[in-house]
């Protein structure tokens, strides 16, 4: 046969291919497959039409393979094998944490909160290597080719799929030479006449609203006296006295325990805020999802 190639050959050809030469006969070669004599025959002729050369030498008693056809065949064994190999190994993926975990999260609760865990699952997993990149910039997921975010607060609305790993409290605080300096509110509309660092990030940095143990809501708007986009910036200016902020409970429990910073108006409550792992795709990969588990046996 000889002719012209076509524009496009049907690779589920191959395998029918591949099959005919391994079984040595149209029959045994249906058999396997499951389908008809007529439909290998009719995939062969279809396969040499669109390849624009002969593959088989027929008789009635026996084929043979022309020298374009062994040559063929030896490139479609390799190709075969490499596809099954490959999807091998998105199986092994999909199932087994492996590869490069490439995630993204805030620069102080990742400092505070993912690096030590990462650790601790990097020794559970030795088959995963981690790309971690903090920062206080909200990264896009999928044009920076994150796997998994770690997000706090409220998340805004997007297709991203997003699992919730737990939450925080939110907390006013202030260092103890400030307190001394200026006095301690006592009541939300006290508040008003402090020095204020404000966390410039958060949607309204400066709306306070606080709860009572009865339902009852107040809500302050202070003026700040400073602002900044990073927590952990806010926590060093409220560390050094310059005014009282509002910070989340892993950023300031250790300085609380330590007198570092005092709680304010503890019998009132902040929103809490929420920790989630956000994440492309209809289906995490195995690393992915055996991260967020990590995190969630973890309590984070």
């Amino acid at each position: 046969m000889r002719g012209e190639r076509t524009d496009q050959v049907n690779l589920n050809r191959l395998a029918v291919f591949v099959a005919l030469v391994r079984a040595g006969s149209f029959t045994a070669a249906a058999e396997q497959l499951g389908m008809t004599k007529a439909m290998v025959s009719q995939h062969l002729a279809k396969l040499e039409q669109e390849l624009g050369v002969t593959l088989l030498v027929r008789s009635t008693r026996r084929m043979s393979l022309t020298e374009a056809g062994a040559t063929f065949h030896a490139d479609c064994v390799r190709l075969l094998a490499e596809a099954e190999a490959a999807i091998e190994r998105v199986g092994t993926a999909r199932d087994r944490p492996s590869g490069t975990l490439r995630l993204t999260a805030s620069l102080d609760y990742g400092n505070a909160v993912i690096v030590p865990h990462l650790a601790s699952f990097m020794r559970q997993h030795p088959a995963v290597q981690v790309d971690l990149v903090l920062s206080d910039h909200v990264s896009d997921v999928i044009a920076e080719r994150f796997d998994l975010a770690i997000r706090g607060g409220w998340l805004r609305d997007s297709s991203l799929r997003a699992t919730r790993l737990g939450s925080f409290r939110q907390l006013l605080v202030a260092a103890p030479a400030y307190l001394a300096e200026r006095g301690t509110p006592r009541r939300v509309d006290e508040l008003p006449s402090h020095s204020v660092v404000a966390m410039s990030a958060l949607p309204n940095p400066l709306r306070w609203t606080f709860t009572a143990h009865g339902g009852k809501r107040s809500t302050v708007r202070p003026r700040p006296l400073a602002q900044a986009n990073s927590a952990a910036a806010v926590r060093g200016l409220v560390l050094a006295g310059v005014g009282i902020a509002v910070l989340p409970d892993y950023l300031v429990d250790e300085d609380i325990r330590a007198g570092r910073l005092v709680a304010l108006l503890t019998h009132l409550h902040l929103p809490d805020g929420g920790i989630h792992a956000v994440y492309p795709g209809p289906r995490a990969p195995a690393k992915v999802r055996a991260f967020i588990e990590h995190l969630q046996a973890s309590e984070v």
